[in-house]
């Protein structure tokens, strides 16, 4: 609709449905000429099968007849095999860039497919994409895109870190991903960026970003020089507590001889004394995403409570390549095991952290309530767990979870057959509880539709009838971002729970 440059209450025009029908259309933006929006939309015929997205185009402007259907730029219909996230045309609209993946040849594939950088000549009579990032070794956070004069702002997952990558617009569009130049650098590790906009000309660049001792500030970034410079301090009075704990890197070698790269969080020794601290191994959810440098108020709750925390990101995690993030495909269980115990295990191994090898739990959310759950399968060593929101039966996980049934099929493999039902059954907690002698806290949240509520349940009932000690928290009204984006006070009251679990079955 076109707004008046004086509007008046009750002088607004009525809105303009701009598409119509059964699909979501989202991430638009605005076209140079103003008649025309660029979005994000599976518009193709096999959109119910698949995970495809193409970048379409929307008519701004339609005529009597209501609006026109949304126009692909990209050909779900036909040869694409991409998932289209993220839009942005350059300020002549002669090109669209892009925040894309590739779901392959099923158009399901997507575990650890790595989101990369596309461009898409408009003025083409039958526009193609082209990859401008390596296929093997960048992964782009979706949503953060912006142009800066002869520039393309990106944020790659490195190792822990979100970094804002400057990438040259003016590319040849032959030129082999594999060639793709890395760009430069804005704003390094161990900074974890959060958002970015830019004026056009490129003069001014504004990002958010988190940090080791910085839970998100605005900065602003000199693109010539890369200077950056700090706009707010919203952390300023955390800090002023003294309390923040600052994270030490922790390298191991799994038993195959794999590098393993995570952090360990130590107590105050002036609070809690010199040690030996009692150790949580925590693990997060995903799998494919990445524990990262910013203040994290899981890991600071533990540590200001007396305890050593060790986590990282195990084979099967973001931000370190897809040959990482794909080692666990059809192997849940296995190398991912041996990465979270080796980080464990370097831990207590180093006589400068003073932890307590025989004082050590287990906690995890989501794939991390797998890994923690499969964990009490496979071994004794652990006083106490908790298992959060757990992915824990992938059967029946695959006709009750949100996130889709493919999710289950594609990283654990199908259901069908009798050898694949044992491959199955091998990669499923559910399937070997029965094992599990370790004390369990069972979390979940009544409405979680991802990790859906019958997961948790389940398997406080099954260690309940079995003689374990378990508790089962449930939160109602809550879903799976509960510890991210729940109520306060339900956040609250979860970590006074987790705290008191900690403090009886592995005291300080």
């Amino acid at each position: 609709m076109d707004v008046p440059t004086d509007p008046r209450p009750g002088d607004l025009p009525e809105p303009v449905a701009l598409t119509a029908g059964d699909t979501d259309v989202g991430a638009h933006r605005w076209l140079p000429d103003g008649d025309h929006l660029v979005a994000v939309s599976a518009v193709h015929p096999g959109r119910e099968e698949d995970l495809l997205r193409d970048a379409v185009v929307v008519d701004a402007r339609p005529g009597a007849d209501g609006p026109t259907a949304p126009r692909p730029l990209t050909d779900g219909a036909g040869t694409s095999t991409l998932a289209v996230d993220t839009v942005l045309p350059s300020a002549d609209g002669r090109t669209l860039w892009m925040l894309a993946s590739d779901q392959g040849p099923t158009r399901l594939e997507f575990v650890a497919s790595q989101t990369g950088l596309f461009s898409l000549d408009l003025t083409a009579a039958s526009p193609v994409p082209h990859r401008r990032t390596d296929v093997d070794a960048v992964d782009l956070v979706p949503g953060l895109l912006a142009v800066a004069g002869d520039e393309v702002l990106v944020a790659d997952q490195r190792r822990g870190a979100v970094v804002l990558v400057a990438l040259p617009a003016d590319v040849a569009a032959d030129v082999a991903p594999a060639d793709a130049p890395t760009g430069r650098v804005l704003v390094d590790s161990p900074a974890v960026v959060q958002a970015v906009a830019a004026a056009p000309d490129g003069g001014r660049i504004v990002v958010t970003a988190a940090a080791p001792n910085s839970a998100g500030d605005v900065l602003a970034v000199d693109a010539s020089s890369g200077t950056t410079t700090r706009l707010t301090d919203l952390s300023a009075d955390l800090r002023a507590t003294g309390r923040i704990r600052t994270p030490r890197e922790l390298t191991a070698t799994a038993p195959d001889g794999y590098p393993v790269h995570g952090w360990v969080a130590l107590p105050d020794a002036d609070r809690h004394g010199a040690g030996p601290h009692p150790v949580i191994l925590m693990i997060h959810g995903g799998p494919y995403a990445q524990y990262t440098h910013a203040l994290f108020d899981e890991v600071q709750v533990l540590a200001e409570a007396g305890y050593a925390v060790v986590y990282g990101n195990p084979r099967g995690s973001a931000g370190y390549g897809r040959a990482h993030g794909t080692a666990i495909q059809r192997a849940f269980g296995t190398v991912d095991t041996d990465d979270v115990l080796a980080l464990l295990d370097a831990a207590l191994a180093d006589p400068g952290l003073a932890l307590d090898a025989d004082r050590t739990g287990v906690m995890g959310g989501s794939y991390g309530g797998y890994l923690t759950a499969w964990l009490t399968t496979r071994t004794q060593r652990f006083t106490a767990a908790v298992v959060e929101r757990g992915f824990l039966d992938p059967v029946s996980f695959v006709g009750s979870s949100d996130i889709g049934w493919f999710f289950g099929l594609q990283y654990l493999g199908d259901n069908d057959t009798p050898d694949a039902a044992g491959a199955l059954a091998a990669q499923s907690p559910m399937a070997h509880v029965g094992d599990v002698r370790t004390p369990t806290l069972v979390i979940h949240s009544e409405n979680d539709w991802r990790c859906p509520v019958e997961q948790g349940q389940r398997w406080f009932v099954e260690l309940k009838r079995r003689g374990v000690d378990t508790e089962l928290l449930l939160f109602p009204g809550e879903g799976h971002e509960l510890t991210r984006s729940g109520r306060p006070r339900h956040r609250v009251a979860r970590f006074d729970h987790v705290l008191q679990w900690w403090s009886t079955r592995l005291p300080t």
